[in-house]
């Protein structure tokens, strides 16, 4: 029986990682110096290096910040031959960490596309990064997620798109969240409100239910700048030109902005997803 041991297990994704590999049949072993690790069936471990020991795969749902530090830490303990896998959402800084382990441990890096509350591992994206040997360890990746799909994309790359994917919809469901959560007449809200806020609300309260360490390494991503400084640039310049009624300006906005999309989606189509969205929701 093919061991793995979940380093965070006691956290939202290593819940789900040790569920996950305890469904298909691995000896699960979970780590955890910060929570509780709750599951039947998984072994718990007092101890980091203890943990790793006898593993064939490792894999870390710790936080990004201290990923790099915790390969360090394990990689000379580990097997020769076996897997580390990091998920972590920021790249650059942990490829350098896989990068310099010794050669006797394979690194796997992958961001899974989804939170904890998925329950099949089917149709769900996950993006690869190469470290040494793109091929193989896509292939080890398709074996272990067998289902999902895979995006191979390099660490710069990666950062660069998650800044726009997590970075921008994180920093702007947050401070939308921030400003209802003040609301002291939220119910009165609720009953005058129509469709479109309605499902704002609903996804930024659920992005919400994230931790908020997660949320900030998110919106630290040094590559959102950019997109960040857009956005904030672009609401002053449409909030001037409201106030000083200049109309045909924010129209030609709004006109390009519909133009520039359709050129990849029917955006008509986008509306009726919507309708459908809220008519489960509101079963």
């Amino acid at each position: 029986m093919k061991k793995v041991t979940v380093i965070g297990a006691g956290g939202q994704m290593g819940q789900w990682f040790a569920k996950y590999f305890a469904d298909k049949g691995f000896e699960v072993t979970g780590f955890d110096s910060e929570n509780k690790i709750p599951g039947k069936g998984i072994i718990q471990s007092d101890s980091l290096v203890g943990a790793i020991l006898k593993a064939d795969y490792v894999v870390l749902c710790t936080p990004t910040r201290r990923t790099p530090e915790i390969i360090r830490l394990i990689a000379k303990e580990m097997k020769r031959g076996t897997y580390l896998i990091e998920i972590s959402s920021e790249k650059s800084k942990v490829v350098s960490s896989l990068s310099k382990m010794p050669a006797k441990i394979n690194p796997i890096c992958i961001h899974p596309m989804f939170g904890p509350g998925v329950k099949t591992i089917k149709g769900q994206n996950i993006i690869s990064v190469p470290i040494k040997d793109a091929k193989k360890e896509l292939t080890v990746t398709k074996s272990l997620f067998e289902g999902a799909n895979f995006v191979t994309i390099d660490a710069v790359e990666h950062d660069k798109k998650i800044a726009v994917i997590l970075g921008l919809t994180h920093l702007m469901n947050l401070v939308f969240a921030n400003i209802i959560s003040k609301d002291e007449k939220m119910l009165l809200t609720e009953k005058m409100s129509g469709t479109t806020f309605r499902v704002q609300k609903t996804l930024a309260e659920s992005i919400m239910t994230e931790s908020p360490e997660l949320i900030e390494t998110i919106i630290a991503n040094p590559e959102i700048r950019r997109v960040a400084e857009e956005l904030w640039k672009d609401i002053g310049r449409l909030l001037t030109a409201v106030q000083e009624s200049k109309t045909e300006e924010v129209v030609n906005y709004i006109k390009d902005c519909q133009e520039r999309l359709a050129k990849h989606t029917d955006i008509n189509e986008s509306y009726k997803k919507l309708t459908k969205m809220v008519k489960v929701v509101e079963k």
